[in-house]
């Protein structure tokens, strides 16, 4: 079962099923940070009031990733 990234709860850790973006550049710069397919994620904070999310990609890589760019991703658990 799918969801979006922006529905994760902090200390969750989700797969990567799908990157629906219909803009070129976001899709670009997404894969250059690591988020692919398969990918796993983990979700270390959200900020309040529609803030952005706080992630860990992989092993070692934390980005800041804005709520609308997160509902764009779609994971699994696990």
């Amino acid at each position: 079962m799918s969801m979006k990234l922006s529905t994760v709860k902090p200390g969750q850790t989700v797969t990567i099923a799908a990157i629906n973006t219909d803009e070129p550049g976001l899709g670009r710069r997404l894969e250059a940070m690591g988020f692919k397919v398969g990918q796993q994620v983990k979700v270390l904070r959200k900020a309040w009031l529609n803030g952005p999310l706080h992630l860990r990609v992989g092993l070692t890589t934390e980005v800041a990733m804005r709520r609308h760019e997160a509902e764009e991703i779609f994971v699994e658990k696990g």
